[in-house]
């Protein structure tokens, strides 16, 4: 199995925990837990972001990108909720458009 590196296999490992802990928030935690989630995961973004842009001859289309094995690696650890947001992301990359903090919490 490829990994991208292993900043990205830190972040996904935070991301994952965060999720699992926020799906299993009952007591009134929700709002916390979801924070961190999507912190972690937009973490985990930036650092797919770096390591794309590291890549000698990065590919220029999605499904390119999607089929790396090292992004196929990570989006099968990933629950199912998170292929699209992780997908919408990957498009963010792939065109350059960096998200500001802003608009990452909407």
């Amino acid at each position: 199995m490829k990994h991208m590196n292993q900043k990205v296999e830190s972040l996904l490992h935070t991301t994952l925990e965060n999720w699992n802990a926020m799906a299993g928030a009952g007591g009134g935690g929700e709002e916390a837990e979801a924070s961190e989630f999507e912190s972690s995961f937009y973490r985990l973004i930036d650092a797919v972001r770096e390591w794309y842009q590291a890549l000698e001859n990065p590919p220029r289309t999605l499904e390119a990108f999607m089929e790396l094995p090292e992004v196929e690696s990570l989006t099968g650890r990933l629950p199912g909720p998170l292929h699209l947001n992780f997908e919408t992301e990957a498009e963010l990359i792939l065109e350059n458009v960096s998200r500001i903090d802003e608009d990452k919490y909407d």
